[in-house]
């Protein structure tokens, strides 16, 4: 097909180049293109060797999932495997950019594989809830030794040529142009009449796991930890023992079973919603094509806590010089030496190297001067969560930060609009919502305020990335989404406890559902004073947890909160006095105790989120429900083999979730478990989130 895959003669060498932009996704039609141009190569006598290359930034870069629930066409990407295998001529991969999924299968198919110094190369679709589908598990093995193979498929992580050539996985690192290399490369195996080199071939990297099975064994125990509730991993696990034990056609028919078996489940139809979700989310309906993002060269931080320390290694991780200003020179000082000590700990673990660290830590600098924020093109305020403190910060920033500079409040739930009152320049201001290890989670709510610009929305956003976050763009409303819906959860959390349900029985329930953690553990790690404060501005009370805060108990961070922490951990344990404090509440309250399981726990805790969140779209304060999704699942932790609360809540039927709110509001008398407007039309009507989630994307 040409334009598509082009095919060429370099005197006796083919030379197949597919183009298919942006990324060259194995599609249908590449598939269809590349079976054909390798038949011509095979049956042409004068042709001796084939070089397998791409046009534009990158090799394959994977499968086109989007015909992923669509009726198969053959030929399937095994089917392109499987003519590369067979070709009786050395076909030679020239790799550059990213080979990922189903494009790295392709060039395990090859017989030799070369690369461009820049090269990543990686076997992702754990990520997607699948395993690879096309002799990924069966060949990646055979060429790099199971105690490498493994834990790059499980991680789904790519590696760098580098790694490559040292795995084994490539045969040589090339510079200048990479397919004009490789048909140099090509052209010595057919001087020096090197055969094909079949991966399937290849048995003395398995010779150690199969002469010693409990290898393997110990193999999965170190890297399989955190498959909690997953299908992927134990069937990525299953394909790769069949490496081990079976010969590589009966270990090839179990890949593509379980591969199969994995497309069609529900959890990995919920990951690449979330996928898809994702990159939707980048998409902000209402921005002109034309707002231009500022370039932001130079941050400030405002605050050298927890969220502020880890904000300002988020920039220089980035490679982004960050000043960050503190009122007193203690507090400087502390939150400076946490931030060496994480780095140092990194280093430690052989996650960063000494010289990174070394470069990460020239790119800050602190100060007690409030004026070293004049040079920053963005500064982040990250203190106290007190609208006083905030307004106070914002005025003196409005005096001190450059005009052009974007000033920005790392707030959890307050207004930005009233934040940005305060300035001379409420166009530039808006909220960016960091998630707290800041360093670690990946989500950023980027909170718009009436007068925020379309300019200073898309420079937040391209930051976001920058700085390796999901950028995902809200309304400004009290707790934005994600907060918004955690109130909805907590409300519900309390009112378990007083009816007979104990912290970790609730918990525990969560867990079991997928989350990391339920709603009481994750409280304590967050410090209950954060919540306290948030309740007593808006004159909320919460009977259990204002007792723990008046007790001083704040969670982790005293020793003791819904659970008690023994000295410098962080393992929660039940605690007698907290326990026996809930019951004393429930009697004052006159709350009959009783036994509540898990499914009416979960349902009480899950529904109101998702409620909320059919709220929070009907207010337009999230674009789309995919947006929502993305938000629960990089910020909370909701399982994303679950797809987030509102594909979550397709799955379950919205109808019997409007009917258990109606049941729910009735029982507990509080008229916000009634079911939202737009949760009770879409029930009625028989639709889904979904159906709005497509609407908003056309």
């Amino acid at each position: 097909m040409p334009g598509l895959v082009d095919v060429r003669r370099e005197n006796d060498i083919a030379v197949i180049v597919i183009d298919n932009p942006p990324v060259n996704a194995l599609n249908n039609a590449v598939r269809t293109a590349l079976v054909e141009a390798l038949a011509l190569a095979r049956d042409n006598a004068e042709i001796h060797a084939v070089v397998l290359a791409c046009a534009g930034r990158t090799f394959i870069a994977g499968a086109d999932i989007t015909e992923f629930g669509k009726p198969a066409k053959p030929p399937s990407t095994t089917d392109v495997v499987t003519a590369l295998d067979a070709m009786p001529k050395p076909v030679v991969a020239a790799l550059h950019g990213t080979a990922l999924g189903g494009g790295l299968e392709i060039a395990l198919g090859c017989h030799f594989r070369v690369a461009a110094p820049g090269a990543r190369l990686g076997l992702p679709e754990i990520k997607l809830g699948l395993i690879p589908g096309a002799g990924g598990t069966q060949r990646l093995p055979r060429l790099i030794g199971m105690a490498k193979a493994l834990p790059m498929i499980l991680s789904g992580d790519p590696i760098g040529a580098k790694a490559a050539l040292e795995s084994g996985l490539i045969d040589a690192i090339l510079d200048g142009d990479v397919t004009t290399a490789a048909i140099e490369f090509a052209r010595k195996l057919i001087a020096d009449k090197t055969p094909p080199r079949r991966a399937r071939d290849l048995d003395d990297k398995l010779a150690d796991m199969r002469a010693n099975r409990a290898k393997f064994d110990e193999l999965v125990a170190a890297h399989g930890k955190r498959s909690r509730g997953l299908h992927a991993p134990a069937a990525a696990i299953e394909a790769l023992r069949a490496a081990i034990d079976l010969p590589i056609d009966q270990g090839l028919e179990i890949e593509r079973t379980k591969f199969i078996e994995l497309r069609d489940g529900e959890q990995s139809k919920a990951q690449r919603h979330i996928f898809f979700a994702e990159r939707a989310a980048a998409k902000i309906a209402d921005l002109p094509k034309d707002a231009k993002a500022y370039d932001i060269k130079r941050a400030a931080v405002i605050g050298a806590g927890t969220m502020g320390g880890g904000i300002a290694m988020c920039f220089a991780n980035a490679g982004i010089p960050v000043t960050i200003v503190e009122a007193s020179k203690d507090a400087l000082t502390r939150g400076l030496d946490i931030i060496a000590k994480n780095y140092s700990t990194s280093v430690k673990r052989g996650s960063l190297s000494a010289a990174e660290m070394e470069r990460r830590n020239k790119l800050m600098q602190g100060s007690t001067d409030f004026a070293a924020v004049a040079d920053a093109d963005i500064v982040i305020e990250a203190v106290f969560e007190e609208m006083d403190i905030k307004k106070k910060v914002f005025a003196d920033l409005d005096r001190l930060a450059r005009k052009s500079a974007i000033l920005a409040s790392n707030t959890s739930y307050l207004d930005i609009d009233a934040i940005g009152a305060v300035t001379q320049r409420p166009a530039a201001v808006l909220g960016t919502h960091f998630f707290s290890p800041a360093n670690v989670m990946r989500l950023l709510e980027i909170v718009r305020g009436k007068a925020t610009t379309p300019e200073v929305v898309a420079a937040a956003v391209a930051l976001g990335r920058k700085l390796g976050k999901v950028p995902v763009v809200v309304g400004n409303r009290h707790g934005f989404v994600g907060n918004r819906m955690l109130g909805a959860r907590s409300i519900e959390a309390e009112r378990l406890l007083l009816e007979g349900a104990l912290p970790h029985e609730v918990d525990g329930a969560l867990a079991d559902f997928g989350f990391p953690m339920g709603p009481f553990a994750m409280a304590d790690l967050a410090g209950l004073d954060v919540g306290w404060r948030n309740r007593k501005s808006q004159g909320l009370r919460a009977e259990i947890a204002d007792a723990l805060c008046e007790a001083g108990n704040y969670g982790q961070k005293t020793g003791k909160g819904f659970y008690r922490y023994e000295a410098g951990a962080r393992t929660p344990i039940p605690d007698t006095d907290v326990e026996n404090l809930i019951v004393a509440a429930s009697r004052r309250l006159g709350v009959t105790r009783r036994s509540i399981d898990k499914k009416e726990i979960v349902e009480r805790l899950i529904f109101p989120m998702i409620n909320e969140g059919a709220r929070i779209l009907d207010e337009k304060i999230a674009q789309r429900p995919g947006d929502i999704d993305v938000i629960w699942v990089y910020g909370y932790g909701f399982p994303i083999w679950r797809g987030g609360p509102m594909f979550y809540a397709d799955s379950v039927g919205l109808a019997f979730i409007r009917d258990q709110l109606t049941a729910l509001a009735r029982h507990s008398n509080d008229k916000r478990h009634e079911p939202a407007a737009l949760l009770a039309k879409l029930a009625a009507a028989g639709e889904t989130f979904g159906s709005l989630g497509a609407k908003a994307s056309a």
